[in-house]
């Protein structure tokens, strides 16, 4: 996350530099969660100032009411030194929104009886998971006999985030698995072995099948297609400098997923609407596992408590976030990665939903305030999160 001092003197671009898609022919009214509404016309004027700002590159964003999608919309570049737009369609890296996906699949097969949350998942293994590679590190520490399916998604399992993390670059088991939350890909690395044992399939065959094709995202993939080349989106840094797009190869459930502003939108309405996912394995998901209460998601393994986000009671479900409102509960999901940065929320009850895609460093840096003028959402523990409102300078070239 970046936190370094906001720069107050900044200059703000022609709106042609950020705005680069048609406007919509008629104006779109959205209600937000206070029961008021915004027009599109709103909502783009302002995104538009607020980019400008905070220098974000390009951004997307898609709003869901009455759990169908009603409004899309890009702004800025796909590629800021080919001056290249982004669309709605173009392909940008999905980062940890691929763990929602994922954990969909899970909460699919265990409803199906294929899966059980609660077995140790040694059960599942044909041999002790430290003669599986990645896992020789786990030799010494009878701990991971007791690691289920529940506690890899719901982020309890003891892991660093990364192994590298780990002051010995090793794979280790840090906490008593179950007994706390601390965000980690290396468990949902770890459910995907799991769930690849079992079913005798890869996960990106068994996602591609099950979630992609049903819900029509055709320019999704949790590897990379070369056909994406066409319309594809490039990471930038906080200073607008391209960072490049990585083309991965390899299916990690953790993070490899490429997708687009529609596509993604598409998931999630088919999650609120209960299409692609039971109403059963929705409510198994979506159910708060672990109270969370450090005062920041990173760095994961800090032990810092606060009573802050106690008012939200939040928690961690399976592979997704989750908070109470007046407005019921919500559930999100975040993805990062430099130069890539994503958050999507629901309002189950309101049935009302916010996607933000964006590949600059410094999209984060308005979510905040993006929320807010959206819906009204004024309860995403924003500080958690780590979205620090930050303005930027902008040296306007021959000035």
């Amino acid at each position: 996350m970046k936190w370094t001092k906001a720069i107050a003197a900044f200059v703000v671009l022609p709106l042609l530099a950020i705005t680069n898609t048609p406007t919509l022919a008629e104006p779109v009214t959205i209600k937000r969660l206070d029961g008021s509404s915004i027009s599109s016309t709103e909502i783009e004027t302002q995104v538009t100032r607020l980019m400008a700002a905070s220098c974000v590159t390009g951004l997307g964003i898609a709003i869901l009411n009455d759990n169908k999608i009603v409004y899309t919309k890009s702004f800025g570049w796909r590629d800021k030194d080919q001056q290249l737009p982004l669309t709605e369609d173009t392909v940008m890296y999905g980062a940890s929104f691929t763990k929602a996906v994922f954990a969909t699949l899970v909460s699919q097969l265990v409803t199906e009886g294929v899966l059980d949350l609660d077995v140790p998942i040694q059960k599942y293994l044909p041999k002790p998971l430290p003669d599986y590679g990645n896992y020789r590190d786990l030799a010494d520490d009878p701990r991971y006999l007791t690691i289920t399916l529940r506690m890899l998604l719901n982020h309890t399992a003891g892991f660093a985030n990364f192994r590298w993390l780990n002051a010995s670059k090793k794979l280790e088991i840090n906490f008593t698995p179950g007994s706390r939350y601390a965000y980690s890909g290396e468990g949902i690395y770890l459910a995907q072995l799991v769930v690849e044992t079992v079913t005798g399939k890869k996960a990106g065959d068994l996602i591609q099948e099950r979630i992609f094709n049903p819900l029509g995202m055709h320019n999704t993939s949790m590897q990379w297609q070369d056909r994406f080349s066409d319309n594809l989106a490039v990471g930038h840094d906080k200073n607008e400098k391209s960072l490049g797009h990585v083309k991965r190869k390899k299916v990690h459930a953790a993070g490899s997923m490429d997708t687009t502003l529609n596509d993604y939108a598409h998931f999630i309405q088919g999650v609120m609407q209960a299409t692609i996912i039971s109403k059963d394995a929705k409510a198994i998901m979506l159910a708060p596992q672990i109270t969370i209460t450090t005062p920041t998601q990173f760095p994961t393994l800090s032990t810092a408590s606060t009573d802050e986000n106690k008012p939200i009671q939040l928690s961690y479900g399976l592979g997704w976030g989750i908070f109470q409102t007046p407005h019921g509960k919500a559930y999100f999901k975040e993805g990062h990665d430099d130069g890539w940065e994503n958050h999507s929320v629901v309002f189950d009850d309101q049935k009302t939903a916010v996607v933000i895609m964006s590949n600059s460093a410094n999209g984060d840096h308005i979510f905040k305030n993006l929320l807010e003028l959206l819906i009204q959402d004024v309860y995403t523990p924003w500080k958690w999160e780590g979205y620090v409102p930050l303005q930027c300078s902008r040296v306007v070239v021959g000035s």
